[in-house]
């Protein structure tokens, strides 16, 4: 070990007398440290169909080597939160394990992890890696080197610590050329070193000992997403098969499906992996702001199924991601949640399909529910600009265009410049209205400085994935030399776009129509043989197809993709599980009321119910909660709610504490923390209660919760939940 290396690990070692040696002694938080005090807590179980990895280990309890091995797995495929639950469970059985420490430092610092280190979140990440350098002199060379890797990447002064894990890496490689995932780590974070070709050998080597490997089939796909998609296309295909049960193993398969125009295929991933992530979160009780796949994956799938003509869809999709609970911690304003992702898609999807009342109108039920933020107000503004623009309205559309160019030049004062997706978006907009205004010279050299701007941005790698803008700029500029005549430009455009977004249905459109403009027939019927197929799930209404229709052109689809496409059609994926979210229904409540009479959620059924984990009457923290909860039960009766308190205090206790005796909630007892456990309020690596707070509707069904080692004490926020849930009224029968 070289002398900066032992520098490294000492200085870790130094500041390692943390959190996870200071342990909390309050109930509810765990003993070993605030480290633990987030995360799951409850037992893992053994997962199927997430595909197999076999990492050894130096243990003292065989047991932990399968534990450790599924932890890996799931680090594969980027699924962090269970993959900590795994190697939290190896500490449970072998409390001394350092890898299984270097396991859960790697679920929160990996390839994803950027910007500083120095945050309540990573922190904890840290804690869990300098566990693993202390006891590095317990476990083999070869795994103290991957435990080195991470301590030099992690705890020193690397400026790029993914470049420098990739060296460290290597050298393990060099010195266990025979190591699968030494290798599959190693291809991982050497993907943004500009030589893709240098890893896809890396992977092949992997593939060729593992066929199977999911690691190097996820990598792959990431490796060639955004460089060259087709050469990851092997991995497109297999990936999913050999990890049916985790969605990602679809999700991300479905980037580069798309970024292939493989459109068909695109959406029956990206529906898949809604559905097995939907799945999942019900079975293990998990809110979409407790799943960080779910919103994302589902404004992936609105951009797929908006290209291929399936606007509904798209918009229910939009709809449903706005309508999902939000929580105070997880849906921040910085933080692109559900209800963020759902704004992106609905403006999207709105703008593309030239739906401008929507746009406009703020007094029907499928207004944009705009916010008083910054971001929102500028986005309506855009928005508005386009919607006016297409209407006819030229004063108003002008007068939104000013007020979104005073946004953003008084935010470019204060961050020295305008960033990209804004100058964008402003040239295309000042595009489109010269346009409209008559102005065609003035409009086509902002379209054209606005797509220019674009093409760069994405040679840079600098874009949004999905998009957040409704179309590639060189679209509309080609429908702006359409308006005009200008036939030929119109159709250079319109390949231009098809190059940034293969088979985009629109430009195809385009392209029929500028064909027959120059009387080039057969080509034009081509374009819309290929529209056709795109496009053969959307409404036949749509004026892109009626348009060219009107020109009586004939032809029938035909597909020029690089490989056959399966046709997506959503009702033959039903057998997934659903794709749009619903409550999930409440686990089954078993207890007893003072007077020993035994107590069920059926007997609150058409009354919502405030459910409350609380540790007993002598958690300081939980009285004042409780109390809290009581001095406010006017306002819960009044959202037609009950309060239910639950704790492991038996029914006499109950009935006669000094403290929450005169509380007019029902306080009921579970005995063996039996509910507990079924609400997931029972940390099972502790065996220890947890503090739980949820919301159950009428019909039984969570609508939000929060469970840790700490009482939710916002009941502002509660009330204004408990009113959401009542206007939202889901229409879903008893026990679904």
């Amino acid at each position: 070990m070289t002398l900066d290396r032992s520098l490294i690990l000492a200085l870790a070692l130094l500041q390692g007398s943390i959190a996870i040696s200071g342990a909390e002694d309050a109930p509810g938080h765990s003993r070993h440290g605030t480290a633990f005090d987030s995360g799951l807590r409850q037992r893992p179980w053994r997962m199927e169909g997430i595909g197999h990895s076999h990492f050894p280990i130096t243990t003292k309890v065989p047991e932990v080597q399968e534990w450790f091995d599924q932890g890996n797995t799931l680090l594969h495929s980027f699924w962090v939160e269970e993959a900590e639950r795994s190697f939290r469970w190896c500490l449970k059985l072998d409390p001394e394990c350092a890898m299984a420490y270097w396991g859960l430092a790697r679920t929160g610092l990996n390839w994803s992890t950027r910007g500083p280190l120095d945050t309540p979140k990573l922190r904890r990440y840290l804690d869990f890696l300098n566990e693993a350098i202390r006891r590095q002199n317990t476990v083999s060379p070869r795994e103290r080197m991957f435990i080195e890797a991470w301590a030099a990447a992690f705890t020193g002064a690397a400026k790029d610590r993914g470049k420098l894990l990739a060296r460290e890496l290597q050298r393990l490689v060099l010195k266990f050329p025979d190591d699968i995932e030494a290798k599959a780590l190693f291809a991982l974070f050497s993907i943004e070193s500009g030589n893709a070709l240098g890893t896809e050998l890396v992977l092949r080597q992997v593939l060729e000992q593992e066929p199977d490997h999911p690691g190097a089939h996820h990598y792959r796909i990431h490796n060639w997403d955004g460089v060259a998609p087709e050469q990851g296309l092997l991995s497109c295909q297999r990936y999913g098969m050999v990890a049916p049960n985790v969605g990602h193993a679809d999700h991300m398969p479905g980037h580069n499906y798309s970024k292939m125009g493989l459109w068909h295929e695109a959406a029956r991933s990206m529906d898949t992996a809604a559905r097995v992530e939907l799945r999942y979160m019900n079975e293990r009780l998990a809110l979409p702001f407790e799943d960080e796949n779910y919103p994302h994956n589902r404004n992936y799938l609105c951009y797929i199924q908006e290209q291929l003509g399936l606007e509904e869809a798209a918009l229910q999709g939009a709809r449903e991601l706005l309508a999902a609970p939000r929580d105070p911690e997880s849906n921040k304003d910085n933080n692109y949640g559900a209800f963020e992702q759902g704004m992106t898609a609905l403006v999207r999807t709105l703008l593309k399909f030239e739906r401008w009342d929507d746009v406009l109108f703020v007094s029907n039920s499928a207004a944009i529910p705009w916010r008083d933020l910054p971001s929102d107000k500028d986005l309506r503004a855009f928005a508005e600009t386009l919607a006016f623009t297409g209407k006819g309205n030229l004063v108003n559309a002008r007068s939104r265009l000013q007020d979104l160019k005073t946004s953003i030049r008084h935010q470019a004062e204060k961050a020295k410049e305008v960033g990209a997706p804004w100058a964008i978006g402003l040239r295309a907009a000042e595009g489109l209205l010269r346009a409209a205004e008559g102005d065609i010279l003035d409009a086509t050299r902002h379209l054209t400085e606005a797509a220019a701007l674009e093409k760069s941005e994405r040679d840079a790698g600098n874009y949004d994935d999905p998009p957040t803008h409704p179309w590639p700029v060189n679209r509309v500029l080609g429908d702006v030399y359409l308006n005009r005549g200008e036939h030929r430009l119109a159709i250079e455009a319109y390949q231009r776009a098809l190059a940034q977004e293969p088979n985009e249905a629109f430009s195809l459109s385009g392209l029929a129509r500028a064909h027959f403009g120059l009387g080039e027939r057969e080509k034009a019927e081509r374009f819309y043989g290929r529209l056709l197929y795109v496009w053969s799930g959307a409404n036949p209404r749509l004026k892109w197809i009626k348009s060219i229709e009107a020109l009586g052109l004939k032809a029938t689809p035909v597909a020029e993709t690089l490989v056959p496409e399966r046709p997506y059609r959503p009702e033959t994926l039903a057998q997934l599980g659903p794709i749009n979210w619903e409550p999930y229904a409440a686990p089954r409540l078993s207890c007893l009321d003072v007077n020993g009479e035994r107590v069920s959620l059926e007997d609150f059924r058409g009354s919502n119910v405030l459910l409350i984990f609380y540790l007993s009457d002598e958690c300081v923290h939980c009285v004042e909660q409780l109390v809290a909860i009581n001095a406010r039960a006017a306002d819960w009766s009044s959202e037609n709610t009950v309060v239910l308190g639950v704790s492991s205090a038996s029914p006499e206790k109950n009935k006669t504490s000094a403290k929450l005796g005169k509380l007019a909630m029902r306080q009921l007892s579970d005995h063996d923390h039996e509910n507990a456990r079924r609400f997931a309020s029972y940390d099972d690596f502790e065996e220890m209660e947890l503090h739980s707070t949820l919301l159950i509707d009428a019909n039984g069904r969570v609508h939000w919760k929060r469970t840790g080692g700490k009482p939710f004490a916002d009941l502002e926020f509660l009330l204004q939940s408990a009113k959401r849930m009542n206007r939202l009224a889901w229409n879903s029968t008893e026990g679904n």
